[in-house]
Order: structure tokens, then sequence, then C-alpha cells
């Protein structure tokens, strides 16, 4: 009959002579789970900070397409569009993008013309597009003036 030999490596030995179980103690997992809330704690305002900037790179393509849009259409038209959704009616856009900050494409704020740009224009279109959020951003100005 074989006698198991006592390897040191596989049931370590503790001071007394005793074996100990293998595993980790409570101290142990404790620094552990202490050193990962430390980590997200340091990493989740540089995340909110990086997607902040992200939404506001978004954003400020937007409003530069929908410009640049808005102009091309009194161009090629003669008129301003009425709405936005005439963008859409007339090919100039797939589908109105959606505001960034608030998530939503309902929130635009249209702003008209102070006079129709032409003597055959008998009402008063949209001269510029705003975001509808009043939210301030990283750079301190609020995002419906940008």
């Amino acid at each position: 009959m074989d006698i198991p030999s006592h390897d040191p490596v596989a049931c370590p030995v503790d001071a007394k002579g005793g074996r100990r179980l293998a595993g980790f103690s409570l101290l142990e997992m404790m620094m552990v789970v202490m050193l990962i809330l430390i980590v997200v704690s340091i990493a989740q305002p540089i995340y909110h900070t990086a997607m902040l900037r992200a939404r506001e790179a978004v954003l400020a393509d937007d409003l530069y397409t929908l410009r640049y849009l808005l102009d091309r259409f009194t161009v090629d038209m003669g008129r301003s569009p009425r709405h936005l959704e005439e963008l859409v009616e007339k090919g100039y856009l797939t589908r109105l993008p959606a505001d960034p900050i608030t998530g939503s494409n309902q929130t635009w704020q249209e702003v008209q013309e102070k006079a129709p740009p032409s003597p055959t224009q008998d009402y008063l279109g949209i001269a510029d597009i705003d975001s509808g959020s009043d939210a301030i951003s990283l750079g301190g100005t609020p995002y419906n003036i940008w």
C-alpha cells in the first residue's frame, strides 16, 4: 500500500505543521476588491467626460450639416424651408438626425427668419437651427446657442 507523499506545493502546511486549505483569505479578497473599486472610481469620471466630448462632436457635426443643407435648400429652391421635415421630403436628408444631447429628433430649435429672403416668399422660413438642450457644454456655453 502506497502512502501519499506530502507535497508542500499541492497542499501547503501552516506554521504549526497542520494542513491548510488552498484558496484566498478574506483579507486578500478585500484588498483585491478595494483595488478594483479605486480603479473604477478613477476611470468613471474619465469615461463620462469622454462620452460627453463624443456627443458634443456629433452635435457640432450635425449642426454644421443641417445649416449647410438649409443654405443649399434656400439656394436651390429660391425659398427657405417651412420646417425641418421639408429637408427630408425634398431628399436633402434621408432622415432627421437625433440631437445627441437630448436624444430626440423632435427637440431641434428652428430659428425663424426675420424677413422673407425673396418677395415671392410669403412666410417666414427657417434661417438657422439650434440644439434643444438647455445643458451647459464642457466649454461653458449652453448647447442651444452653438
